[in-house]
């Protein structure tokens, strides 16, 4: 992978370390500012790096696989580098029913990339997404998350057109390196067949977040059930403050189901 430019990750860090601790504050537990805190990087960074996720575990006082399983979940997240201009066409009822197929043929054969590709210059990513929900406007498609309406054939040259000449009225996203072909994650194929993903290469212990070492979660599952666990000491943050007292209420319902029987 090239870098386009020299590119120091410890001088981001320094320089973004201040807004971080602002988000931190906000918040009554500090994992609790992880997503902003990943969207701060990828604002600076044009996707969400290892050095990122490692920077906001020992800021939050997170594991790192904590943090890269809350990142790799949201698709808003980018952990490759992509184009200056992420084109996401909605493939969902709706758009197909008002030609999206065509939409998604034209913009492929326009770019010469598919599904998860990036153009050899580094400026165009594309991607069919699931609903948008724009179903009033079908076909639509986000550009760097801004919405365009009622696509057309002519409004997909005119588009690429004004982003190749840099008039394009959506602003491009930072690109520190220069994407690849594509920004698919191998390790997700690995670890959706028992893999570790980097961020839990280091832990033997199936106590130890992500489970690793009981594929089956029973060991994890027997801890729920055998020992006093509960969450009345999180913060208000969260809608359901004791999980223990769900189960419990389950039990003397089932019980009391019996005894009625």
């Amino acid at each position: 992978m090239n870098t386009i430019e020299a590119f120091d990750f410890d001088a981001l860090a320094a320089q973004v370390k201040p807004q971080c601790e602002a988000l931190i504050a906000q918040y009554e537990q500090k994992r609790s500012a992880l997503l902003p805190m990943m969207h701060l990087f990828q604002e600076h960074e044009g996707y969400v790096s290892q050095n990122a996720m490692r920077f906001a575990a020992t800021m939050l006082e997170l594991t790192p696989a904590i943090v890269e399983s809350t990142v790799s979940f949201y698709t808003l997240f980018f952990r490759k580098p992509v184009g200056k201009y992420v084109l996401q066409v909605c493939r969902g009822l709706m758009c197909e029913l008002n030609g999206a197929e065509e939409i998604m043929a034209y913009f492929r054969k326009a770019l010469g990339i598919g599904h998860l590709e990036t153009t050899a210059d580094g400026l165009f990513s594309y991607e069919e997404v699931e609903c948008l929900a724009a179903c009033d406007r079908p076909t639509c498609m986000q550009v760097n998350l801004e919405f365009l309406y009622d696509l057309t054939p002519a409004m997909i040259d005119e588009m690429i057109a004004a982003m190749r000449g840099g008039t394009f009225n959506v602003k491009p996203m930072a690109q520190t390196v220069m994407p690849e072909r594509t920004w698919k994650v191998a390790q997700d194929a690995s670890v959706s067949r028992g893999g570790k993903s980097p961020g839990t290469r280091s832990a033997t212990s199936p106590n130890n977040a992500g489970g690793v070492g009981d594929a089956s979660g029973v060991i994890m599952l027997d801890r729920f059930i055998t020992k006093d666990i509960s969450f009345t000491g999180r913060s208000n943050e969260r809608t359901v403050r004791d999980a223990r007292s769900i189960s419990d209420a389950a039990q003397e319902n089932g019980a009391s189901d019996h005894a009625g029987h």
